[in-house]
């Protein structure tokens, strides 16, 4: 069966933050345009639907980890900071983002809060891991549609390849066999000058030793 992880990840995020934009429960808030997703970026992101993006990609990463908390998730989307002549230093996430966006995926009913064993926090819900794993499903079936476009191409080409060559054979033998011939014909045009020429010289003599 075809999980999440037998596909691009990119490419499963692109497509989930799509779907994400069709929920009415998951939007980005007023404030979602003017802030930067950590201390360590130096500017808001420049994508208009970057909050589908990151919704998205946390709950992936609640598929993949759950249960998980807003702590473990900053970590995940933290990064270094730049600090001019000084060595960088790691910084958390933003915490606020990661919490709205939780809030919105379990008020869309796609993550949950749970405890295993030690550890709490969300994991994904039936209808999240359906979701995602619908879409990794598509997205494995059109990559199979195109492996097999290309490799028909590419048989089409090998074959194209092949007929050229025959026909370079052809001709080349072709061309060969002509000039096997027209040797074969000089040869014997100088055969018969020769014996001409021979004929002609011995009756000279006979004419001489006659007179």
């Amino acid at each position: 069966m075809v999980k999440i992880f037998d596909v691009h990840q990119t490419q499963l995020i692109n497509k989930v933050a799509e779907e994400l934009k069709k929920l009415k429960d998951l939007s980005p808030p007023d404030w979602a345009k003017f802030v930067k997703t950590g201390v360590h970026r130096e500017r808001p992101p420049e994508s208009l639907d970057w909050w589908y993006v990151r919704a998205a990609a946390v709950l992936r990463k609640v598929y993949k980890l759950g249960p998980i908390g807003v702590s473990k998730l900053r970590k995940a989307y933290g990064g270094k900071q730049r600090r001019g002549h000084k060595p960088p230093k790691t910084k958390l996430g933003s915490g606020n983002i990661l919490r709205t966006i939780l809030q919105q995926l379990e008020k869309a009913e796609l993550v949950k809060q749970a405890k295993k064993s030690a550890h709490k926090g969300r994991i994904a819900t039936a209808k999240g891991v359906s979701l995602l794993d619908k879409i990794a499903r598509e997205l494995f079936k059109n990559y199979n549609k195109e492996n097999k476009t290309v490799a028909k191409a590419d048989t089409n080409k090998v074959d194209t390849k092949h007929a050229e060559k025959a026909e370079e054979k052809v001709e080349s033998k072709t061309a060969h066999e002509k000039k096997a011939v027209h040797d074969n014909k000089t040869t014997h045009e100088k055969t018969i000058v020769h014996e001409r020429a021979s004929a002609h010289e011995k009756a000279s003599q006979a004419n001489q030793k006659s007179e």
